[in-house]
């Protein structure tokens, strides 16, 4: 009689646990970014980000349609090759996650947007910034950073207005980010007196100079832009020094403006010729800002690069849309996710009717002591 009983609790016990599990509903978010080559260093930051926005999410147990959820983080590498790109959003959508946080560069998330849009999956991405990616009207794109139109008129403004410069040569990688804000700083400094004295172009694999800076310094231009990353600004102030063009301006969108550029400029002393723009409030103005890199610093020390409290935002803001929906299908709470009023890390998230954020902010930013500062 008493194992007969002890079984029956057994029993009873497994199939309570049964019913619980059964009650707990595993969700998938995806994340894209390139966590291998050059760019590794941003792809990890924007991971990191995502990552730990799903690990807070958990520990706040969230109930979505009467199910507690378990958010899942499914990271894919693009590389920053744009087939590489399409290729991991496929898989995603095969992997039937809930929506994508991601990509990092244009060049990859503009492809990736229509491999999202054909399988009905929203993606949110806080780095890409090239006007193109919202052209298509895709419902399931949508973007909470400042787009290059404001970042290179921004900095042509300021190159114009507060440094009163007369000449520019303009550089640019080839890909759709570098191209994009290369060709807006262009129209803006052309607008606004600013005589474009020399057009170069280089590959965002490129680390030799030399013989593109050689032709500038003949043009004798007051600043250079460039359209790119990282990886290829610093070694490009690094011969800049080389040359003799000490007194030359730098100028960047968000691509150069990381903490990872002074490494990369060496001790370069042009490092404090750069002006660079970014999409978005200082952290020190961002609403949650200042406590959030706290957090960020204590769990991945010495990897925060630019993007990882967008991508933290991202992941909460799809959560925030399915939580208002009552429902993890994208069906369902993408028409919630485009009437966001969401009050995140980086500022309160609402959407234009083409997925862009509404009222942008951007910051132009220095480097005092191989250290980046905004600029008041």
């Amino acid at each position: 009689m008493q194992l007969k009983l002890k079984l029956t609790v057994v029993a009873a016990i497994a199939a309570a646990a049964g019913v619980a599990s059964a009650q707990e509903q595993v969700v998938k978010i995806g994340h894209v970014a390139p966590v291998s080559g050059a760019q590794a260093h941003y792809g990890k930051d924007n991971e990191n980000g995502a990552r730990m926005a799903i690990e807070e999410l958990n520990a706040q147990g969230v109930t979505i349609g009467g199910k507690k959820i378990k958010f899942e983080l499914v990271a894919e590498d693009d590389a920053a090759d744009p087939k590489q790109g399409t290729a991991a959003a496929q898989k995603l959508c095969d992997a039937k996650v809930a929506g994508v946080v991601g990509h990092l560069n244009s060049g990859t998330t503009i492809p990736a947007s229509k491999v999202y849009n054909d399988c009905g999956i929203p993606h949110v991405t806080g780095a890409a910034t090239n006007p193109n990616l919202t052209r298509p009207g895709y419902k399931t794109t949508f973007r909470i950073i400042a787009n290059d139109n404001a970042l290179g008129s921004g900095l042509a403004v300021y190159a114009a207005d507060t440094l009163k410069l007369k000449t520019v040569a303009i550089v640019d990688d080839r890909t759709a980010y570098g191209q994009g804000v290369a060709d807006v700083f262009k129209k803006t400094a052309a607008a606004k007196g600013i005589k474009v004295v020399d057009e170069q172009f280089t590959t965002d694999k490129a680390t030799d100079f030399m013989a593109i800076l050689t032709a500038i310094k003949a043009k004798n231009p007051d600043a250079i832009f460039y359209g790119g990353m990282d990886p290829q600004a610093g070694p490009m102030l690094r011969q800049m020094e080389q040359l003799g063009m000490g007194n030359v301006k730098f100028f960047g969108g968000d691509g150069i403006c990381t903490s990872e550029i002074a490494k990369l400029a060496a001790g370069a002393k042009t490092l404090n010729n750069v002006v660079c723009a970014e999409g978005g409030a200082s952290l020190d103005k961002m609403p949650g800002g200042k406590a959030w890199k706290a957090k960020y610093d204590a769990k991945y020390p010495g990897q925060f690069q630019v993007y990882s409290p967008y991508t933290y935002d991202a992941t909460f803001l799809l959560v925030d849309a399915m939580k208002r929906a009552n429902s993890v299908d994208p069906k369902v709470y993408i028409p919630e996710l485009a009437k966001s009023n969401f009050k995140g890390v980086t500022s309160t998230i609402q959407f234009e009717p083409n997925g862009e954020l509404k009222n942008p902010a951007i910051t132009l930013y220095v480097y005092k002591d191989g250290k980046k500062s905004p600029l008041n």
